[in-house]
C-alpha cells in the first residue's frame, strides 16, 4: 500500500512537470475518476497534485467535486472557493462557489457572483435559474420575470418559462396574469400537474372554486398517485360545502398512510354532515388523540355523542370545548372593552356603547353598564336609556359578587330618581309653538 501511494506521489510530481497536453492528460484521467464514481481516489489524487503545486486551480475544483459527491460540503466549499480565487474569471469555480454559498444560505454572497456570470452569459439557464431563486426569495418579482421573459423570448415552446413567469406573478398578487400565463404553458403541455395545481390556486382565490376544482380532477387524470392533489381538492370541497365530496377526497388521503390531524379531523366532520355519527366519531377521537386543543374536533364529538345519545360523553367534550375557548373569549372581551374606551376617548360616544354590549356578551363585569349608562346620561343627555342601564346595573348588583360602597350604590339610586323626576317635567310641559 505504501509502496503504491509513494508511486502515486513521484507520478503526480514528474507530471507537474510536463507539457500541457500531458497535464490535460492528468485532468482526463481524473475526470474519468468522476465518471466511475471513486471519489475518494480523485480526493487522494488532487491533493497530491496541489501539495506540489498549491496553486493548482483545476486540483482543488476537482477535488471540490469530489467531496461535494461524498456530501462532504465544508470541505467541497473550501476546495471550489480556493480554485476561484486563484482563478476569479473562472466561470466553472465562480459557479459551483456560487452553489456552494447558496447551499450555506449565504444568498448575498452568492448573488453578486452570479449576477456576473449571468451578465457574461445571458442565455445560460443555469445560472439564470440559480440567480432568479435569490431574487424570488428576496421578493424581487420583477427582476425575475425580466429573466425568464428574455428566455421565452429564445424558445416559444418551453413551458417552463411560462410557470416560472406564472409563479412570479402570483407571488407578485398580479393573478389574473398569472392565470393567463399558465393557460398558455397547459397549451403546450396539458399534463403538468404543477401548473395545474398553481392554476387551480389562482382560480380558487378569485372565487372560482368550481373550475379550480376542474383542474385538480384533471390532474389527477395525469397523476392518480399524487395525494397533494386530492388534499387541494378536498380542501375546496369542503371550502364549499360538498362535504360528501370533501370526506371522499379526506378517505383518499388517509387511506395512502397520511394521517394528518386535519385530514382526520374533516374526514369525521364530512360524516357528521353526512349524518354517520358513528363513523364520525371514529376519525374525530383519532384526530383528538392527536391534538387534544382543538375546539372544532371536541364540539364536533360533543355533537355525535349527542346524536348517539351517548349524554356521559357529549357533555364531557362539550365541556372540554368550552375549556379551550375560555382563554380566547375572555381575551376577545378584554379586547373590546380596550376598543371601546378609545372610542369614548374619541368622542365616538354611540359607537363605544355598541362596542361595551358587545363585550358584555361574554364578560360578567357588570360596571360596564355604569358605563354605558353615565355615556347615555352625560355625554348623549338620553334620559330614557340612561334610567334603563342604571336599572339594569342595580338590578345585577343583587346577585353579583362585585362589592361597591353604599354610597356609591345611593347616589345612582338618587340619580334615577331624579332623572325620571326631571322627564315628568318635561312632558308636563305645554308643546312651544312658534310665534306668527
Amino acid at each position: 500500500m505504501k509502496k503504491s501511494i509513494s508511486t502515486l506521489v513521484v507520478l503526480v510530481l514528474f507530471m507537474t512537470q510536463v507539457a500541457p497536453a500531458q497535464k490535460r492528460e492528468e485532468n482526463s484521467a481524473i475526470d474519468l475518476l468522476l465518471v466511475r464514481g471513486d471519489y475518494q481516489k480523485v480526493v487522494d489524487t488532487c491533493r497530491v497534485i496541489i501539495t506540489a503545486d498549491s496553486l493548482n486551480a483545476e486540483g482543488w475544483y476537482k477535488m471540490g467535486l469530489a467531496y461535494q459527491n461524498l456530501l462532504s460540503d465544508d470541505k467541497s466549499f473550501d476546495c471550489f472557493s480556493k480554485a476561484a480565487s486563484i482563478e476569479p474569471g473562472n466561470s466553472r469555480y465562480n459557479f459551483m462557489l456560487a452553489r456552494a454559498y447558496s447551499g450555506k444560505g449565504k444568498s448575498q454572497k452568492a448573488k453578486p457572483l452570479l449576477e456576473a456570470l449571468c451578465t457574461s452569459d445571458t442565455l445560460n439557464w443555469t445560472y439564470a435559474f440559480y440567480l432568479t431563486g435569490i431574487y424570488m426569495q428576496e421578493g424581487k418579482y420583477d427582476e425575475s420575470i425580466k429573466i425568464y421573459s428574455r428566455f421565452y423570448t429564445q424558445d416559444t415552446t418551453n413551458y417552463v418559462f411560462l410557470d416560472k413567469s406564472g409563479f412570479a406573478f402570483l407571488r407578485k398578487g398580479e393573478f389574473e396574469t398569472a392565470i393567463d400565463l399558465y393557460n398558455k404553458s397547459l397549451a403546450i403541455n396539458p399534463e403538468n400537474t404543477n401548473a395545474l395545481k398553481n392554476l387551480s390556486y389562482l382560480y380558487a382565490s378569485t372565487y372560482r372554486a368550481d373550475t379550480a376544482i376542474k383542474l385538480l380532477t384533471r390532474a389527477m387524470e395525469t397523476d392518480p398517485e399524487d395525494m397533494d392533489l386530492y388534499v387541494r381538492r378536498g380542501g375546496l370541497h369542503y371550502l364549499i360545502n360538498y362535504n360528501k365530496r370533501a370526506l371522499n377526497d379526506y378517505l383518499k388521503v388517509l387511506s395512502s398512510g397520511d394521517s394528518a390531524t386535519l385530514y382526520l379531523k374533516r374526514a369525521g366532520i364530512g360524516y357528521t354532515n353526512n349524518l354517520q355519527p358513528k363513523e364520525a366519531v371514529v376519525y374525530l377521537l383519532k384526530a383528538y388523540n392527536k391534538d387534544s386543543n382543538d375546539y372544532e374536533t371536541t364540539n364536533y364529538l360533543g355533537r355525535n355523542y349527542n346524536e348517539l345519545n351517548d349524554t356521559k360523553n357529549s357533555i364531557y367534550y362539550y365541556k372540554r370545548t368550552m375549556k379551550i375557548l375560555a382563554p380566547a373569549v375572555q381575551q376577545t372581551s378584554i379586547a373590546s372593552v380596550m376598543l371601546a374606551e378609545s372610542q369614548k376617548k374619541g368622542g365616538l360616544y354611540k359607537e363605544a356603547i355598541e362596542t361595551y354590549l358587545s363585550a358584555l356578551k361574554t364578560s360578567p363585569d357588570i360596571s360596564l353598564y355604569m358605563i354605558i349608562a353615565n355615556l347615555y346620561d352625560e355625554k348623549l343627555k338620553d334620559p330614557k336609556n340612561a334610567i334603563y342601564y342604571y336599572n339594569i346595573f342595580l338590578e345585577k348588583l343583587k346577585t353579583a359578587k362585585m362589592n361597591f360602597k353604599s354610597d356609591y350604590i345611593e347616589s345612582i339610586s338618587k340619580r334615577v330618581v331624579f332623572l325620571k323626576e326631571e322627564q315628568k317635567k318635561a312632558s308636563a310641559k305645554p308643546p312651544q309653538t312658534k310665534p306668527k
